[in-house]
């Protein structure tokens, strides 16, 4: 049986979890972040933390003082092991405005929820099967101070991913308004090009994954160049391979774009660079 904590109350994964008038699901007033287990471990946590607080104060909300990374930390491990999850898992972390007001809170205090979920791997696998992309032009995404964040309010994705399907496609690229493109529904994006990464810069709108910041640091840790940049779609027609990253999955490389195809040598080498990175922090 798999268990959530909904603000300190411990209780099965059944029914009815969340509270009655819930600001996240009345308004989608919050932020979460997910996060892998490996070996039964909590992967990047301080990471994940410390951005999850930024958004909330970004959302104005405050932030108890004893919800801290220790505090998580205590937390989430208990879930791991009442829910019997020693591989591979995965943790929702949620804060949430708590309940009470409209679009006026009654309060700005938050709640946290956790919710944690065996899966199917326990190291990051590269896809085996390359993903086909397309650019998602119903939706353009806005940059605002919320840009960066893992806010709630996820409309934008939940129609780009609808869009995806519909075009019987495995994802789609998101752009802001200047036609850069930013990411996915579920990922960040890099381009590479002569052995170079090229990723778009935070400041061009894009969400500043976790993941997104390891690759970055792993390349630079390994000789590898990395550009935060705008990328366009030109840029994409001109490189020698795609990638998309997000916290859970490690990195997935693109076969095609459009009518262009791809390699995946520099996605199996951050893979793989990723694996070393977080084996000597799991074995015993």
């Amino acid at each position: 049986m798999l268990y959530i904590n909904n603000n300190g109350h411990v209780m099965p994964n059944e029914g009815g979890t969340i509270q009655s008038g819930n600001r996240s699901y009345l308004y989608g007033d919050g932020v979460f972040e997910s996060i892998r287990i490996m070996d039964g471990k909590v992967l990047n946590l301080e990471n994940h933390v410390s951005r999850l607080f930024e958004g909330a104060k970004a959302l104005k909300m405050r932030i108890p003082a004893y919800l801290n990374l220790l505090y998580f930390e205590e937390k989430i491990n208990e879930l791991i092991q009442k829910s019997g999850i020693e591989k591979g898992g995965k943790i929702r972390l949620h804060l949430d405005r708590s309940p009470g007001g409209t679009y006026f809170p009654e309060s700005n205090d938050a709640n946290y929820f956790i919710e944690v979920y065996p899966y199917q791997y326990n190291s990051f696998e590269l896809n085996s099967k390359g993903v086909e992309v397309d650019i998602y032009i119903d939706i353009k995404k806005t940059k605002n101070f919320l840009s960066n964040f893992k806010t709630k309010s996820c409309l934008t994705y939940v129609m780009a991913g609808i869009a995806a399907q519909e075009k019987k496609l495995d994802d789609v690229l998101i752009t802001n308004d200047k036609g850069g493109i930013l990411e996915t529904s579920s990922c960040n994006l890099f381009v590479v090009s002569n052995g170079v990464l090229y990723t778009p810069g935070l400041d061009e709108g894009c969400l500043a994954g976790t993941m997104r910041m390891q690759i970055i640091n792993l390349a630079l840790k390994n000789g590898i160049k990395v550009y935060e940049c705008n990328i366009l779609p030109q840029n994409l027609l001109a490189a020698d391979e795609i990638f998309l990253t997000n916290a859970i999955r490690g990195v997935n490389w693109v076969s095609g774009y459009r009518t262009k195809r791809y390699f995946n040598n520099m996605s199996r080498r951050m893979t793989a660079l990723l694996n070393d990175h977080w084996e000597s922090y799991t074995k015993p």
